[in-house]
């Protein structure tokens, strides 16, 4: 479990394919690993990773080919940036919302814009996410908790602080880039609930 609030930016160091899947190595930067057991996991640009292997700054994570196909993990190359968040320990502040680490689709920028001193972003999301995207609900953008502020469509805007632009990779953000997206859990079981008590569960 994981909050969505980034606590550094990496890089990646390697793509090693290994028997198939692909071993990505990501060098830290100021990411402190001195917790950082093996089995431990990591959100990797919003995607949930395990560490298995500790290196000088760094570690490596197993990515397998479904997780590659269906997060933004694939288009990495060496040297990429890419969002960390190690997990959520008990008594850790909660500054964002819950988050799973498990990305429900790919989304894709199309349009960006100065807003004051935020900065707008508008994203397409896969059309069978977007009634899981309600505006001032919350939402992952490559492991960041954003607040929606519209939706239109299979649309949403978020505005970007200047802190948030400088932090985290989103400031790289433009027109056409790919986003690791993940709807928050309650939306999943409000509609699960709902389901339930209109017998319409496993239909």
């Amino acid at each position: 479990m994981f909050t969505g609030i980034v606590q550094a930016v990496g890089t990646v160091r390697a793509l090693t394919p290994v028997g198939g899947d692909l071993r990505l190595s990501i060098d830290t930067g100021g990411l402190d690993l001195s917790r950082t057991r093996l089995g431990d996991s990591i959100s990797v640009a919003g995607a949930c990773l395990t560490v298995v292997e500790l290196e000088p700054r760094g570690f490596a994570a197993d990515v397998s080919t479904e997780t590659l196909k269906l997060t933004t993990l694939g288009t990495l190359g060496v040297g990429s940036p890419v969002n960390l968040e190690p997990a959520l320990r008990a008594g850790d502040a909660l500054g964002g919302h819950y988050v799973t680490g498990h990305v429900d689709g790919v989304g894709r920028v199309v349009a960006t814009a100065d807003d004051a001193r935020s900065w707008r972003v508008v994203i397409e999301v896969p059309a069978p996410l977007a009634r899981y995207v309600a505006a001032k609900g919350s939402v992952t953008v490559e492991g960041v908790s954003l607040t929606v502020n519209e939706v239109e469509g299979v649309r949403f805007g978020v505005n970007l602080i200047p802190h948030t632009r400088e932090v985290t990779t989103l400031g790289r953000l433009a027109a056409g880039s790919p986003v690791n997206l993940e709807i928050d859990i309650i939306a999943r079981y409000v509609e699960r609930l709902s389901e339930a008590s209109t017998g319409t569960a496993g239909r």
